[in-house]
């Protein structure tokens, strides 16, 4: 297998690159996170509960702030480095990765700077990192992350909702199945009143993630006595009064019957690992700047010598608790490789699917450019046609016209009306003038022809300008349904104002071609006249037939002016103009598709490629406008992808043994 500094060097880097790259969990829901698959240290513990104090034992430096209030507002991720003995120690930061720190007095003042540049100064939260590299001879190779103590209390200054919202970001790092968790608890307070306990048994209840610590061991027995009355306690069990009075002592002080040895053998809240007993520095050894290699072995004889932890002080100390934790952290790396290998291919084969979806970022040359145009143009011609001859929904909405809408119109025509015997006959007064027509009213015949024809117009027009609407939406679809289109909004409203355009054009030559058809059919031929019959039928005749005229002969008289007479023309105009409708219900059609939707397939942007080739070469970069949605999820994903390699990378790297 690698060493374990490789292997907690190799999640180094991975983490390092994470922060980087903007990946650090939580956010960015919608892209793969690789951070929450890496196996993290979380540190957790309340306010004053010794967590800086065990980190900075950890390290043996001074180097994280301190303060009343809550002083630790954005998660510290902190990677130990061990380099050779006598070697320079020094610090870098993520953000300021040219600047090495050798004065830890700088470290601090810098985590507190770049804290208050994300959160300003004014105690807000937030859950971005900060990423701090030391590098010494006196620390393990180790990553841990410092989250902001848990509180119960706003202080000034800050929002009453600080308490969920640091308990949330805790929550939302020692939830995930992946992440140790270093529970820090106080000796003199109740470790079932632990704010760390708390939640490491709601989120691993069985205790198998997480490792606990108890801090301020020698403030349990420095002045307290609490040792002794528990010794002294059962001496006293006959005297009530004094036990009355004990108890009212009691109650003033910290419960203290979580008593640090049953803690530390595992006998008050049993976990999976072992208990580790710390001893910090006090105040005044913080005030006087004792140096934290002496606190070590200060620590160190304390438990050695204290008759109650002597039989555990070979796994009691920070020292003891870094290389703890070094070694765990080395045993789940080593066990988590394999998947995180896995996760790692398959996220680069998704992101490289949707990188080509998405596709390439645009070239600068013009020449490039032009051509990206040309094909994205094509690409939407493309499907236009699909629509048009099947291929895709849509083009069977234009033979819904011709077949159903057209049809319908001419039926709804109001010739019954228009041919009554009333309006006929007023039409045929009008058209003889002062000389009543003899035989055929010629110039009636006309005008009634003329005048029905010009219904057709109507449905004519209506059955263009539908087709025209069917064709406007054809292109709106058509430009949606183009992939590579739709990262260039400036281009896809060029070419749907060019398209449009087009239709419109197209619609004019198809309406006046209509019409025209319909303006043809006025034209009378001789041969209807002569089809005409000359005699009116036997509804025009008048008087009584048994009468003679006068000359005895018996003939019948007939008025050529009777309501007989212009039903007969009514009927013969009529029988013209359903012969027009029946070809025109053919013809139009054959307008409509010759002057649009063919014209529509062969030419729909040539008056846009001719406007193209006007253009300056600095312009075709302006048509090229990506979405800014789309160019940010391209380069989102580029860095993610980025990140996805990098980590395969530094996997691959690692020498593995074995």
């Amino acid at each position: 297998m690698a060493s374990m500094e490789g292997l907690i060097g190799l999640m180094n880097r991975i983490q390092r690159a994470c922060t980087a790259l903007g990946d650090h969990g939580g956010e960015g829901a919608d892209l793969p996170t690789l951070w929450e698959s890496l196996p993290t240290i979380a540190v957790v513990g309340g306010q004053s509960s010794g967590k800086s104090s065990v980190l900075e034992s950890i390290v043996g430096r001074d180097f994280l702030p301190r303060g009343s209030g809550i002083v630790t507002r954005r998660p510290l991720v902190l990677q130990l480095h061990q380099i050779d003995k006598g070697a320079h120690e020094y610090a870098d930061f993520l953000h300021l990765p040219k600047t090495r720190f050798s004065d830890f007095a700088l470290v601090r003042q810098e985590i507190a700077d770049e804290t208050d540049r994300v959160t300003g100064k004014t105690k807000q939260i937030s859950p971005v990192p900060i990423h701090l590299s030391i590098y010494s001879p006196n620390v393990v190779n180790l990553t841990l992350i410092d989250l902001p103590g848990l509180t119960k209390v706003a202080v000034e200054g800050q929002p009453e909702s600080v308490v969920h919202d640091i308990e949330n970001m805790v929550r939302s790092y020692v939830e995930k199945p992946n992440c140790i968790i270093l529970a820090i608890s106080p000796a003199n307070q109740d470790i079932a009143t632990s704010d760390a306990i708390k939640l490491s048994k709601e989120v691993d209840p069985s205790g198998e993630r997480t490792f606990g610590v108890l801090t301020k061991l020698d403030l349990m027995d420095k002045g307290t006595n609490a040792l002794d009355v528990r010794l002294n306690l059962p001496a006293l069990t006959n005297n009530l009064s004094f036990i009355c009075k004990f108890n009212l002592v009691l109650s003033g002080l910290p419960r203290l019957f979580s008593f640090p040895p049953k803690v530390l053998e595992g006998r008050a809240y049993r976990l999976q690992f072992p208990w580790v007993g710390i001893v910090n520095r006090s105040q005044a050894d913080i005030n006087r700047k004792v140096d934290m290699i002496a606190a070590r072995e200060k620590e160190r004889e304390y438990f050695e010598n204290s008759p109650d932890y002597a039989h555990l002080s070979s796994r009691m100390g920070s020292v003891y608790l870094a290389k703890l934790l070094s070694q765990h952290l080395e045993a789940v790396i080593k066990a988590r490789i394999p998947s995180i290998t896995s996760l790692i291919n398959k996220t680069i084969d998704e992101l490289e699917s949707e990188l080509d979806t998405i596709g390439k970022a645009v070239a600068a040359d013009p020449g490039a450019q032009l051509y990206t145009i040309l094909e994205l143009c094509r690409a939407f011609d493309r499907v236009f046609k699909e629509h048009l001859d099947g291929g895709r929904s849509g083009g069977d909405k234009i033979y819904g016209v011709f077949d159903h809408k057209l049809p319908a119109a001419f039926r709804k025509l109001p010739f019954d009306r228009y041919l009554s015997v009333q309006n006929v006959k007023k039409v045929v007064s009008e058209a003889d003038g002062y000389q009543p027509h003899l035989i055929a009213p010629e110039q009636g015949y006309r005008r009634l022809v003329e005048a029905g024809l010009a219904y057709f117009k109507g449905p004519a027009e209506a059955t263009v300008d539908a087709v025209h609407v069917v064709l406007r939406d054809l292109v709106r679809k058509s430009i949606g349904e183009t992939e590579p289109l739709r990262r260039f909004p400036t281009l896809q409203a060029a070419i749907a104002t060019a398209a449009n355009e087009a239709l419109e054009r197209f619609r004019e030559d198809g309406r006046s071609t209509a019409l025209r058809l319909v303006d043809m059919e006025a034209y009378l031929t001789v041969e209807f006249f002569r089809k005409l019959p000359q005699d009116p039928d036997s509804g025009s005749k008048v008087g009584n037939p048994n009468e003679s005229n006068g000359s005895g002969s018996g003939s019948v008289t007939v008025d050529r002016y009777g309501d007989g007479h212009y039903r007969n023309i009514a009927s013969n105009v009529s029988q013209y103009i359903k012969m027009v409708g029946d070809q025109l219900l053919h013809k139009i059609p054959k307008a409509v598709v010759h002057c649009q939707v063919r014209e529509a397939k062969r030419s729909l942007l040539n008056h846009f490629y001719v406007h193209i080739g006007k253009k300056e070469a600095s312009q075709f970069g302006h048509l090229l406008d990506e979405d800014p949605a789309m160019l940010e999820r391209r380069q989102q994903c580029w860095k993610r992808l980025e990140l996805y390699k990098s980590a395969r990378d530094e996997i691959d790297s690692v020498a593995w043994t074995r």
